[in-house]
């Protein structure tokens, strides 16, 4: 879902926090890999579902290609923004076509020097809960 009080320019990226999960929808739908990359920092991450992080463009194309090649429509529903200066936290729902693929995003933002938000991290499966097969992690009691 895009929202028409979306703050984006000519270029359709985004100048909010709270606009770039529907310019990377817009995008996405395009169905333009470039046009995808363009919303990601120089030495952004991304974040599979199986965790292990991927950097930089030919990466992170490479991890988003399989959505894409889904060839469905994405729709995002931003749940949460918090905003620290120039980076964000955002937590998103989002689904590709009638929601076979589907998640919760935890996903961080960050302005540029040319006031233009982008992820720095895109953890698309970031909020959803943890498969049985992935083995737990035991916190540090340290946790204050």
């Amino acid at each position: 879902m895009t929202d028409s009080r979306s703050n984006t320019t000519a270029s359709g990226l985004p100048t909010r926090p709270e606009d770039v999960p529907a310019a990377f929808a817009a995008r996405f739908n395009s169905g333009d890999p470039h046009a995808v990359r363009e919303l990601y920092e120089e030495r952004a991450a991304f974040v599979p579902e199986s965790g292990e992080a991927v950097h930089g463009g030919a990466e992170i194309a490479a991890a988003n290609a399989p959505f894409l090649a889904l060839g469905q429509p994405m729709t995002v529903r931003p749940r949460h923004v918090y905003v620290a200066g120039d980076v964000a936290l955002l937590v998103v729902d989002w689904e590709i076509g009638t929601g076979e693929t589907r998640s919760t995003a935890t996903d961080v933002v960050r302005r540029g020097a040319d006031g233009f938000w982008r992820y720095a991290i895109d953890s698309p499966f970031g909020a959803a809960p943890r498969s049985a097969t992935c083995s737990s992690t035991s916190q540090s009691s340290d946790w204050v």
